[in-house]
């Protein structure tokens, strides 16, 4: 078997058949959300988090077995590759194992080494190295060395240059480098001190005085120091106890050698000036890709739940983006999102203006009979909520809201996709248009926008910004697929996101409906020009066609399923009709009672699939985010100042971090549940809360100078 396909399924505790199913299937452009949802026979209903590690680690371990391949016959063409080489080149776990073992032989740049074997002394390091007996001082034996011509003026000056050579030789050992990358981990210690001898306040201030065991050092750490060094605020360094060190190198090299003072010497050299300074810098980078693989990791966990909030469907829905100097920018969308209305309004100018407001705002709720209202997160969005309030107070009621994030809005407004999208409004109503769609349908609306200016993560700006798009846009694809899209309302951002189809294909599918009209078939997709069989295997399942003759077009059973779920349907005593019509009640009792082993064998589809046809059937065009706890919409607004310790409150996750969670209150300030005070210990946050979980929580401090709130998820 494939040594790869036998390092997945290792670490990942998989059936190696079921990898190399995987494998193969990637490999033959299948994307994961495909895999995932219809190939479950193949893989045994990994997941698509499971599924986009492995794709992550396939990739890895291709590019270290590339690698492997590379430096072997770099080594093969200096004549120096030995089988014990080659073999220990093959066993390497880890680039930095490979790197390590080819280190010796990669070109280098000039050193104090090779301008010392330019001088002829390389012979004389060879001699002082040995093992065994030396014939003569150290002394003795550079005095053959000396040579004006070359610059080697003494005995002295031999000496020094052959050790220069030794050193380097000891630095390019690999089995001294892992052994001490190994101490460093266990050992180290990261250090951070301000930069000024008087600093002042600043976030940074838990760092001004900090020290940390490299192997307790949290991500967000490491990120927080990471960025006050490029601030200038911070210096950061690596500690790590000499002596330990120099015992560890010494008992590599110096047992047996004749020339022990010299070869002792020529060691501290070598970590003194090589490799120290070496592994402090791969160790800070070691760290710092942990931390932004924990950080990207954490940021796609709190991605998901947002991406799949309950929508709040099918309501009139008014808009609200708060400003001050610029006014509040109102837009009013039915229950698709097709703008019926707009305005600005001015309610922080002053009791007159406010006024106003209202009742400008009270004429277009009634005109339009909005039941919702969006209100921004940003600048001025408490004014603007206590003035929604009062409005409401006025109407009598049968009106509700919402605080919404408005994260990212202002990048879709000024984006070219808004401006194709509502050429005819400026780039602050279409952030109003934005805010109300974000309360109907959050996944729609958030997939206009780069997921990094979502922001539900941390230090996401200092992120390698391939590798987080990458995962990002791996979860926005995910949650598409699993609720599904229509493809004869999707926009092209949502369309493109869908399994099989890229931007142009995306394109294409909005332009054949606008000139033949909508689709009336799944198999009709093939018409769009470069939507080619392929493609349509990818995306067919996820594509809804309400509009369709068949109902099974209308729920996520692939075409290539369809005879499957008839005969199934069939066997169970019910038709398509009954399908429609919603008369499917005993349809699982049935199947289990039957049994789904020989409904497999009857309708020649697997177990896990005919299971995922059931649930489609009885509930065709369903949307899985229904199924969630729906958003609090309010009526009244509370203020920092009426906060008191003990006070108990409803509340929804905004962010999951790594030090706790950040809990909208319905106050303007989002309040922090430390992880201490989480109602169970745990490890991360993560771990017991996602964002958009709707909690309770009990008021522990209020700092109204600073802007803080301090909650608790313990009952007092």
């Amino acid at each position: 078997m494939d040594p790869i396909i036998q390092t997945l399924a290792r670490e990942l505790s998989q059936n190696p058949v079921y990898v190399a199913n995987v494998v193969e299937l990637i490999d033959q452009g299948n994307t994961i959300p495909f895999i995932a949802r219809y190939r479950k026979e193949l893989h045994g209903s990994m997941d698509d988090q499971l599924l986009r590690t492995l794709a992550d680690r396939l990739q890895y371990l291709r590019g270290l077995e590339q690698r492997k391949a590379e430096v072997k016959t770099a080594i093969e063409g200096q004549d120096k590759l030995t089988g014990e080489l080659s073999a220990a080149i093959d066993a390497a776990a880890t680039l930095a194992e490979v790197e390590d073992l080819y280190r010796p032989y990669r070109p280098k740049r000039r050193t104090r080494a090779t301008a010392a074997k330019e001088k002829g002394l390389e012979p004389l390091a060879e001699a002082l190295f040995a093992l065994g007996r030396l014939e003569g001082t150290p002394e003795k034996l550079a005095a053959a060395y000396i040579d004006p011509e070359k610059g080697v003026e003494s005995a002295e000056d031999a000496l020094q240059g052959a050790s220069d050579i030794v050193a380097e030789r000891i630095s390019d050992d690999a089995d001294i480098r892992k052994r001490l990358r190994t101490l460093y981990q266990s050992r180290a210690v990261l250090v951070s001190k301000a930069a000024e001898k008087e600093p002042e306040d600043s976030v940074y201030r838990l760092y001004y005085d900090f020290k940390c065991p490299v192997s307790r050092l949290q991500g967000y750490q490491v990120l927080a120091i990471n960025r006050g060094e490029r601030e200038e605020i911070l210096k950061a360094a690596v500690e790590m106890d000499r002596e330990a060190a120099l015992i560890a190198v010494r008992r590599s090299v110096v047992p047996g050698r004749a020339a022990l003072d010299f070869v002792k010497a020529a060691a501290e050299d070598a970590y003194d000036r090589l490799i120290a300074p070496s592994l402090e810098r791969e160790i800070r980078a070691d760290l710092t890709d942990q931390a932004n693989e924990g950080a990207i990791h954490m940021f796609a966990l709190n991605l998901k739940p947002l991406l799949m909030q309950p929508p709040v469907k099918g309501k009139v829905t008014m808009g609200l983006d708060p400003g001050y100097r610029m006014g509040c920018k109102v837009a009013v969308v039915d229950g698709t999102g097709k703008v019926l209305d707009t305005a600005v309004v001015y309610p922080t100018y002053g009791a007159r203006q406010r006024e106003e407001c209202i009742v400008k705002l009270s004429a277009l709720i009634k005109k339009h009979r909005v039941e919702h209202i969006a209100i921004g997160n940003g600048t001025a969005s408490r004014e603007t909520e206590q003035m929604t309030v009062e409005l409401i107070r006025r109407l009598g009621g049968g009106v509700s809201y919402m605080i919404v994030s408005e994260a990212g809005a202002s990048v879709y407004s000024a984006s070219k996709l808004a401006a194709e999208e509502f050429p005819e409004y400026d780039v602050n109503l279409r952030s109003a248009v934005s805010i109300a769609r974000r309360l109907q349908d959050p996944l729609a609306e958030l997939v206009k926008i780069d997921p990094k200016a979502i922001g539900v993560g941390q230090y996401q700006h200092d992120m390698p910004q391939a590798r987080l798009d990458e995962a990002l846009d791996g979860v926005v694809e995910d949650c598409v697929n699993a609720v599904g899209v229509d493809a004869n309302t999707a926009s092209p951002s949502l369309l493109r996101r869908v399994s099989g189809l890229t931007a142009a294909t995306a394109k294409n599918v909005v332009k054949y409906r606008e000139e033949n009209g909508p689709f009336t078939a799944r198999k009709q997709l093939l018409k769009v020009p470069k939507l080619g069989p392929k493609a349509f295997e990818q995306c067919a399942g996820f594509l809804r066609v309400p509009e369709s003759g068949s109902v099974l077009d209308n729920t996520g059973v692939h075409p290539e399923s369809y005879a499957a779920a008839e005969k199934l349907l069939a066997r169970c005593g019910y038709t398509l009709e009954d399908v429609e019509a919603g008369r499917l009640d005993g349809l699982k009792e049935r199947a289990e009672g039957i049994g789904y082993a020989a409904l497999s064998e009857l309708c020649g589809a697997g177990v896990p699939t005919l299971a995922d046809i059931v649930k489609e059937l009885m509930k065709p065009g369903r949307d899985p985010r229904d199924e969630l706890p729906p958003p609090i919409l309010r009526t009244d607004v509370l203020e920092m100042k009426d906060l008191k310790p003990g006070m108990e409150l409803r509340g929804t996750v905004r962010n999951v971090i790594d030090f706790g969670v950040f809990v909208d209150i319905g106050v303007h300030q989002d309040g922090l549940v430390h992880i201490s005070r989480l109602p169970r210990r745990v490890r991360h946050p993560s771990e017991l809360l996602r964002v958009g979980d709707v909690i309770t929580v009990w008021v522990a401090e209020v700092d109204e100078k600073k802007k803080r709130i301090g909650l608790t998820m313990k009952k007092p």
